[in-house]
């Protein structure tokens, strides 16, 4: 029986290779990777030099700050951006719809800004040629097209019942072409797979918690499964049918289904189930809720006037100013910890919402291969929702631990006692700036992406073996004519 695949696979690739309508689809496919590359590695660089120059001169910007108030440091804030993963020049995902910069100041959580969409034309609706989506969704098109007809031909022209009398049963033949066209997407996935590493070769500097390397490794093995899936399908309807015409319609239905249809509509219902509120209505709620706490730069105010009672009671003083430390800042401090509680529960909420949008398209992964490959493929390139609420998460707990430390600061350095006319006023040194520091952007790790995607990695390696399945049961059904 191996002989019989290895002589059948053969064939295979020998009658297709030879076919001139290949040379053509291949040198398309060349230009369509060298564009995406190209494109890509340029994205990479302009976008990932500019967040570097900006993030360096907001923390110019931040040292450069006189001797001042540490509160009026806390509100001059800084920015946070965004460092592309090496491997984004691979598969884009969600880039250019997420933002890339957030503005840093105390007791306000601003959004990410400045997402590729917000400056682009409408055109970036109909999508962006990646490596990644020309492996997606071109490459199974181009395989449908070259397998479709493998067996149907066969039975069409009396060639399968010769083959079929000399020995060789629907296994091997479906085995054997299944095997050839696996093969020939291998060549297909070769120079896509050169180009990444190149790009990647190109990059001065890859950053160590990225994993580059691991991640590649990763990509090229689901690539393969994923290849390997789209070959036995081809080649398992092509020998179900029985015509190449009835073949070509069943495999583009197929493709259309997976490829526009499934993902489009579990969106849609994905949204519908579980509406996420607009920014308008998530900051107003955010708004009542601190607004229902108190307002902290009110020393009058009901929470926090009941507060300072309790302090002064457990200092045992009378007033702030016997204080051992800056009320102030204290109160600044209390204000911004209740503050962003509030915004984290409501951001949580809202993240439980995303959650189970997301699910729906998660779960579909099992009906849908495509939709698990995307996403594992977005997640190990550093492009998906996740990393961008990675981003997200970190940035803000950066912007908690400033406005925290200027409190903490204003409560050991400035007095209780205001200044009069001709005093000094309350200031600290600009050391404590420059010592304070920057924020750095970090990748997320192998482990929490796989955690992440527990539910597509099942469904997909479910899909994997269910092409050998598939192999059988379309051997022992399939009929010769």
């Amino acid at each position: 029986m191996k002989n019989q695949i290895k002589i059948i696979a053969g064939h295979f690739l020998k009658t297709t290779i030879r076919s001139k309508a290949l040379v053509a689809i291949y040198i398309v496919w060349l230009l369509l990777v060298v564009y995406a590359a190209f494109t890509g590695y340029k994205t990479y660089t302009t976008q990932n030099a500019l967040r570097l120059q900006f993030q360096q001169q907001a923390r110019q910007s931040w040292e450069a700050n006189p001797d001042k108030h540490p509160h009026r440091m806390a509100h001059f804030g800084t920015f946070a951006f965004r460092i592309k993963h090496p491997l984004s020049v691979f598969d884009y995902g969600m880039e250019s719809y997420t933002g890339n910069a957030v503005y840093l100041e105390a007791h306000k959580q601003n959004t990410v800004n400045f997402s590729e969409a917000g400056f682009s034309t409408g055109l970036l609706r109909f999508g962006e040629i990646s490596p990644a989506m020309l492996i997606q969704m071109l490459l199974p098109l181009i395989l449908f097209f070259l397998g479709f007809n493998t067996v149907a031909q066969q039975r069409e022209n009396g060639t399968l019942k010769i083959l079929l009398s000399q020995g060789a049963g629907f296994r091997s033949i479906i085995w054997g072409n299944s095997l050839g066209l696996f093969t020939l997407s291998v060549l297909f996935l070769l120079p896509v797979a050169l180009a990444t590493v190149f790009l990647l070769y190109l990059q001065p500097l890859l950053p160590a918690d990225g994993l580059v390397s691991l991640r590649s490794i990763y990509l090229l093995l689901i690539c393969l499964a994923y290849l390997w899936l789209v070959s036995t399908v081809a080649i398992c309807i092509s020998a179900s049918s029985n015509s190449g015409r009835a073949a070509l319609l069943k495999l583009l239905g197929i493709w259309l289904v997976m490829a526009v249809v499934l993902p489009k509509t579990l969106q849609s219902i994905g949204s519908a189930l579980h509406p996420a509120p607009g920014k308008i209505e998530f900051d107003t709620a955010v708004e009542e809720d601190i607004l229902k706490i108190g307002n902290s730069h009110n020393p009058n105010d009901p929470h926090f006037k009941r507060l300072r009672d309790s302090v002064l009671k457990a200092n045992g003083v009378d007033s702030v100013s016997q204080l051992p430390f800056n009320y102030g800042g204290f109160q600044m401090r209390e204000g911004e910890r209740l503050s962003a509680e509030v915004y984290n529960n409501h951001l949580q909420q809202l993240y439980n919402l995303y959650e189970k949008q997301n699910n729906i398209s998660n779960y579909s992964a099992f009906i849908d291969p495509l939709i698990g490959i995307k996403n594992i493929s977005m997640a190990l390139s550093g492009t998906d929702f996740k990393a961008y609420r990675y981003f997200q998460d970190n940035a803000e707990a950066y912007r908690y631990f400033l406005a925290q430390t200027m409190n903490e600061l204003q409560m050991e350095h400035i007095s209780n006692v205001k200044p009069a006319h001709d005093d000094k006023p309350q200031i600290i040194g600009r050391e404590h700036w420059r010592e304070f520091p920057d924020f750095k952007y970090t990748h997320q790790s192998l482990i929490s992406i796989a955690q992440q995607q527990q539910l597509t990695i099942m469904a997909l390696l479910v899909w994997f073996f269910l092409s050998f399945a598939l192999i059988y049961f379309i051997a022992e059904t399939a009929k010769a004519l």
